[in-house]
């Protein structure tokens, strides 16, 4: 499946279809086909179309996204610059074919993406009880810096089934 994945940057044509991707792989029983499912902590979206247009059309933020064959967006991930680093966010997979590598793929392109702009520094914050998922970025370089920062209490961001906050982690490119 991998050899005729298309990396792009998304438009604003690819919003209606990136919504569905991302709450589908993040919330609800859809998300429980994969590994990075966010089920069992949150409830409601995970993301509507106005925030990914704004976000798309906002300077410095871009989204890439992974498609198929068939030209099906099958993953993305929300990169947005923030002076000398990259935030990286919403890394998605299609839950049935997560570990098949198109993850690393667009962490890759994240971080090709980083460098082409000459930022050399990635940043990116995971709720801190998903320990499965902070080892998977640790394992591609990603080091946790010590720093901890409240999950936001709007929710638009989901609704909260247990007491959350982020961990911060970091990569720095060479």
């Amino acid at each position: 499946m991998n050899k005729d994945l298309a990396i792009s940057i998304v438009t604003p044509e690819d919003i209606p279809e990136l919504v569905l991707l991302v709450n589908s792989a993040y919330r609800g029983d859809s998300s429980r086909k994969g590994w990075t499912t966010e089920a069992d902590l949150l409830d409601g979206i995970r993301t509507d179309a106005n925030t990914l247009l704004d976000q798309i059309n906002q300077s410095g933020q871009k989204i890439i996204k992974a498609s198929d064959e068939s030209h099906h967006i099958i993953g993305c991930v929300s990169l947005q610059e923030k002076k000398d680093k990259l935030y990286l966010g919403m890394l998605t997979v299609k839950p049935d074919i997560q570990t098949t590598g198109i993850g690393k793929k667009l962490l890759s392109a994240a971080e090709d993406y980083a460098k082409k702009n000459n930022i050399f520094c990635i940043e990116m914050t995971v709720i801190s009880v998903r320990q499965e998922l902070i080892a998977w970025y640790q394992r591609r370089g990603y080091q946790l810096t010590g720093e901890i920062r409240e999950f936001p209490t709007d929710t638009k961001f989901g609704i909260k089934k247990q007491d959350l906050e982020f961990v911060v982690l970091e990569k720095h490119l060479t």
